[in-house]
């Protein structure tokens, strides 16, 4: 474990450390956002889309208000292992498996962590990392709790998909990246496993929230957490 840098937030009470781990023979940048609350709290691994962490701030800022809420945050670069900066759309298919391999590598980490309850693990992926983290959950039983922000469904797992943990699943009904098709799907699919689920389908949103519908995601995604973490 490698701590490159750390900083704090006197407002928000969040801290953050920069920490790494090996997977696939390479090394794994991790963030983590710690609750700013004594004893051994649940944690959640957050999941980039395609656009990767260069992108802008707005991964990080959903980690920070995820410890304010009273979880460790985790935000997991992911594309470490295949060396990207963003992930190369032609390319996704078949570096899903060792992206895949790390996000389960990452949950091994931060079961690892100080401060951390190993049984209370959730993972919130967005847009890649939605499918990412439908892949992972599918088959890791650690993950307690799921949250995919417009992700998308693997075939692999709409085919062989045996249990899913609790899941919300939040998509903009005119995104044009992620169609809400896949929305459906997942809801098709929860229903089939007889899985604790909640869809949120927003009418005038795309790839991505705007305005209220960023605020009430963000809600949606504190109460489920509340319930099921």
């Amino acid at each position: 474990m490698v701590i490159a840098s750390e900083t704090s937030d006197r407002t928000m009470r969040w801290s953050l450390q920069a920490l790494s781990f090996t997977s696939g023979g390479r090394d794994i940048a991790i963030e983590r956002f710690s609750a700013p609350y004594a004893g051994a709290q649940p944690a959640v691994l957050l999941l980039h889309g395609a656009d990767g962490l260069q992108a802008g701030r707005h991964y990080h800022l959903a980690a920070q208000v995820v410890a304010t809420a009273g979880y460790h945050a985790f935000l997991l670069h992911y594309l470490d292992r295949t060396g990207e900066r963003r992930a190369s759309y032609s390319e996704i298919g078949r570096n899903f498996p060792g992206w895949a391999e790390t996000v389960g590598d990452a949950l091994s980490f931060v079961q690892q962590q100080n401060g951390v309850d190993p049984k209370r693990l959730a993972v919130i992926g967005t847009s890649l990392g939605g499918g990412l983290a439908l892949s992972v959950a599918a088959h890791d039983l650690r993950v307690r709790a799921l949250v995919t922000y417009f992700g998308f469904l693997p075939d692999a797992v709409r085919h062989s998909a045996k249990r899913l943990p609790p899941t919300l699943v939040l998509h903009g009904a005119r995104d044009t990246m992620v169609p809400v098709s896949n929305a459906h799907a997942i809801r098709t699919l929860l229903e089939r496993l007889q899985t604790a689920h909640e869809v949120h389908v927003y009418p005038d949103q795309g790839h991505s929230f705007q305005g209220l519908a960023q605020l009430d995601a963000a809600n949606r995604t504190a109460a489920f957490l509340r319930r099921h973490l």
